[in-house]
């Protein structure tokens, strides 16, 4: 089974910085994408940023200039650096892999979570 650990969550004030990471029980280098979600109550869970497994990456227009994702296959594990933080950057944000197996059927795993709270 494989599992998706998400961690780096907490309060901060506005302005200030936070780096997400989510750490995957196998190779990173499996998983044609990795990506961040984020939903804070009452809304739809939104992509935050995405990582192909070529490293091209993609940003919601929302976080472009203050996030970047970024993958360490070492280590297994995917990070997302979160600089100039809103109170609007509030939500629970969420790891996303995706992997392609035999006959193109497509795997989605999902983390459980990190909370981020920006205060103003």
């Amino acid at each position: 089974q494989v599992q998706l650990v998400e961690s780096g969550g907490g309060l901060v004030q506005a302005g200030g910085s936070l780096r997400l990471s989510c750490a995957a029980s196998e190779n990173i280098s499996r998983y044609i994408r990795m990506g961040w979600y984020r939903q804070s109550p009452g809304k739809q869970r939104e992509l935050v940023a995405l990582i192909a497994s070529g490293a091209d990456t993609n940003y919601a227009d929302s976080v472009k200039g203050r996030f970047t994702i970024s993958g360490d296959n070492a280590k297994n594990t995917a990070f997302l650096q979160m600089k100039s933080l809103k109170p609007e950057d509030t939500a629970v944000y969420y790891c996303h892999a995706r992997r392609v197996g035999l006959m193109g059927v497509t795997y989605d795993y999902w983390g459980q979570g990190t909370q981020v709270t920006v205060s103003s």
